[in-house]
């Protein structure tokens, strides 16, 4: 399953993405990751959740994020979650790369059963493309 969190920047998405993470890692039967680009964070994660900073990894496109998410995956087949905070500021794609990166990670959840929630800036409704508009919560 994906799930995606689209408002504007500045609106609380990353505090409710973390809470999300923290409450779910009590009642969990697997394994959890937060994906950002950012640290800060990090702090904020219960200690069972793996947090991936991808500023260590040059994560810069859609090709190199589906890459990193597939390694995170075949390296632990236990993962149940995976938090993804402010996916296009970790990659820079067009709407084809965008929409091709959302069918191939609905395709990850199917093929594994792994829940995958994603944070996404946008200042208006009208921004989100068509691609996330059915994974939008």
């Amino acid at each position: 399953m994906i799930q995606v969190f689209c408002a504007r920047r500045g609106s609380g998405k990353t505090k409710r993405l973390i809470e999300l993470a923290n409450h779910q890692q009590l009642d969990a039967k697997g394994d959890a990751v937060y994906i950002d680009d950012d640290s800060r964070p990090m702090l904020q994660l219960s200690r069972g959740i793996r947090f991936v900073d991808t500023n260590e990894y040059n994560v810069e496109d859609c090709q190199s994020f589906y890459g990193m998410l597939c390694g995170i995956i075949s390296s632990n087949y236990d993962i149940e979650n995976i938090y993804i905070d402010g996916l296009f500021n970790i990659v820079k794609c067009t709407m084809k790369e965008s929409t091709d990166l959302f069918r191939r990670i609905a395709g990850l959840t199917d093929r594994f059963g792994i829940n995958i929630y994603i944070n996404v800036n946008v200042d208006t409704s009208e921004e989100v493309p068509e691609c996330i508009r059915e994974y939008v919560a």
